[in-house]
């Protein structure tokens, strides 16, 4: 019964979801077919697409999606750096042998029989696999070639530093998230210009697409909390963190729910911040395939940071952004003007949940101005669903109906949703 009440409290979901399953999300994956045939490419990458649906199922589907040659190369640099992140999270390699490890592991792209077989993590395949993605590497072109080796250099390298040290200031927190987040927004702008399907500024500029992927980072550390709370892990920076608590651990605990919420708020207005590159960088994409692909995750992350802003729930649980709402979101942002007004309606509802007494709330309140600025500059908001009180009652009734097949069709939509949340 908790499925119906949630389809009856947000019945436009039932329709929503419906509409992705049954084509609707063709607008945004086209090309989500089997591994065989049409995928990323034949031979070799086979297992490579394999591979990346075994470690994350659902990002290969939205890879697929991407235009031409552009789709292996985006392929195989995800899966070099899922290699070199499941080295990274390794815990059972000794800092002594993991450093080294990360600061050569680029060199590694160059050695046919490289591979690595005594990791625990659960995405080693790709790591006891590693000659035939480092093959797959040495048959792309070399400006892929080239791109996908300095990113993963630099990467590897960063991860280094940050292995033994916590993020104390601001400025490390937006290091850090540089290092794990940035570069691949970084390199995958790279790989757009030189398909020749975006322009050159979009891989010159990488102020912009260090920002696209910092503000999806700081989503994730903000909503993950709790989780990396449970497994030991720190992400949430010292400097804003201690003035409000003595132990990051504090927020947990239900009598320091109120500054936790303050913090939590202060770390949203400063991922808000972002929004504006954001914006300008989509702005300046033409191909759709790469468009979808890079706004997909930003739509998501917009609604993501307004369900947890100002909310309890993130020191106590999981705040998910719903299914339908999901999937109305990656058949929306298929243009500039619709992801305008998908972020003008989430800063939005931001901006009602701003409490008077927060100490960030005249910071918060400044960021969502400059957002508001160049969502709206001077036109109408581009059109977005509306339902009627008659289609609202009828979506009603079919969910009070139908909850429980609804119930599979969620499960079945899960990894098409998924390719959006990750």
């Amino acid at each position: 019964m908790e499925l119906l009440r949630k389809w009856l409290g947000h019945p436009e979901d039932i329709y929503n979801l419906l509409r992705f399953k049954m084509g609707g999300y063709r607008a945004v994956m086209p090309r989500m077919d089997t591994v065989s045939g049409g995928g990323c490419a034949g031979g070799g990458m086979r297992f490579a697409v394999a591979g990346a649906r075994c470690s994350r199922r659902s990002f290969a589907a939205v890879i697929q999606a991407l235009d031409g040659e552009l789709r292996h190369a985006v392929c195989i640099f995800y899966l070099v750096l899922r290699a070199l992140d499941t080295v990274e999270d390794d815990m059972s390699i000794p800092l002594d042998v993991k450093v080294p490890m990360l600061h050569e592991f680029h060199s590694h792209l160059y050695q046919p029989d490289w591979k690595y077989t005594e990791s625990k993590e659960k995405d080693r395949q790709v790591l006891e696999d590693f000659p035939t993605i480092s093959m797959e590497f040495r048959n792309l072109s070399k400006v892929y070639q080239d791109v996908i080796s300095d990113i993963c250099h630099k990467m590897g390298v960063g991860m280094a530093e940050f292995l033994e040290k916590k993020v104390d200031s601001q400025h490390e927190w937006d290091k850090y998230c540089h290092y794990v987040a940035g570069l691949v927004g970084i390199g995958l702008s790279r790989l757009f210009s030189a398909s020749e399907l975006e322009d050159s500024i979009v891989g010159q500029d990488t102020d912009l697409a260090n920002s696209m992927g910092l503000f999806l980072q700081k989503t994730n550390i903000i909503r993950d909390y709790l989780e990396d709370q449970l497994e030991g892990r720190e992400f949430w920076p010292r400097e804003v963190w201690s003035r409000y608590a003595k132990k990051l651990s504090d927020f947990a605990k239900p009598e320091n729910i109120d500054v936790a919420v303050q913090c939590l708020n202060e770390l949203i207005t400063n991922a808000l911040h972002h929004v504006p590159d954001v914006l300008t960088y989509l702005s300046r994409l033409k191909n759709q395939s790469v468009f979808n692909f890079c706004a997909i995750p930003q739509v998501m992350a917009i609604a993501t940071l307004a369900a947890c802003y100002n909310n309890q729930q993130v020191f106590r649980g999981v705040v998910k952004i719903r299914k339908g709402q999901a999937v109305t979101l990656m058949m929306d942002a298929t243009n500039i003007q619709a992801v305008k007004a998908i972020m003008y309606q989430y800063v939005e509802e931001i901006y009602q949940k701003i409490p008077s007494t927060d100490p960030s709330s005249n910071k918060t309140q400044q960021v969502i101005a400059s957002i508001r600025a160049i969502s709206l500059p001077g036109g109408p908001m581009a059109s977005r669903h509306h339902y009627s009180p008659i289609y609202l009652s009828c979506a009603m009734l079919l969910a009070a109906l139908s909850w429980q097949y609804l119930s599979t069709l969620s499960k079945a939509t899960e990894e098409y949703v998924g390719a959006g949340e990750n």
